[in-house]
């Protein structure tokens, strides 16, 4: 697999004051990874801040959508740009500095044992700042409800920092994707599980 067609998929609405520097982070901590900005038509301008970005790097490009639609079709649309480009590795990342991008080598390396990798928030040394103790609760219990109806065998099934083998995606009619949100998420490391790709 070649690790240097790596994409890193940035869905973004109004994120004007944290996608310089969660584009700054990640180019200075993976030199050869490329950024893909998928911007929603955001009102406060954050697709002009992409563009100027990618103005300035060929490693940065950007995905302009007519609206917002949804954090699942906007990833949809970034997975579909990024299998027309040849890209053999496919990252989902927050652009509001939830996600490290320091911590992106470690997702790629263990790629060498698995097809799909989520950066999960729990387990040892993995941690949440600033949530709201309803969100915690949330989060916890919607992981133990996944793990009890799908049978799935994972933790943190709804995690969004994330990297894929690109025939993961390849191999999911990504097309007929319509969950969102956290459901999202699930459904994709679901549906990789399910058709035996090995999920870490």
């Amino acid at each position: 697999m070649d690790l240097h067609r790596v994409v890193v998929c940035v869905p973004t609405y109004n994120e004007r004051d944290n996608l310089p520097d969660t584009a700054r982070r990640l180019r200075a901590a993976n030199p050869t990874v490329d950024l893909l900005v998928i911007d929603d038509a955001s009102p406060d301008g954050t697709g002009k801040i992409a563009d100027e970005l990618a103005d300035n790097d060929d490693h940065i490009h950007v995905l302009h959508r007519d609206s917002k639609s949804g954090l699942g079709t906007a990833y949809v649309a970034g997975f579909t740009w990024a299998l027309e480009h040849g890209y053999t590795v496919i990252v989902e990342m927050d652009a509001d500095g939830s996600h490290q991008p320091e911590q992106l080598p470690r997702l790629l390396a263990a790629l060498a044992h698995a097809d799909l990798v989520i950066g999960s928030r729990w387990i040892p040394g993995g941690e949440v700042s600033n949530w709201p103790r309803t969100r915690l609760l949330l989060s916890r219990g919607g992981n133990l409800y996944v793990r009890a109806a799908l049978g799935m065998p994972l933790r943190d099934a709804t995690a969004g920092y994330r990297a894929y083998r690109a025939d993961v995606l390849r191999d999911r009619d990504l097309t007929g994707v319509s969950s969102q949100g956290y459901c999202f998420q699930v459904d994709l490391a679901w549906q990789a599980w399910r058709a035996g790709f090995r999920v870490t």
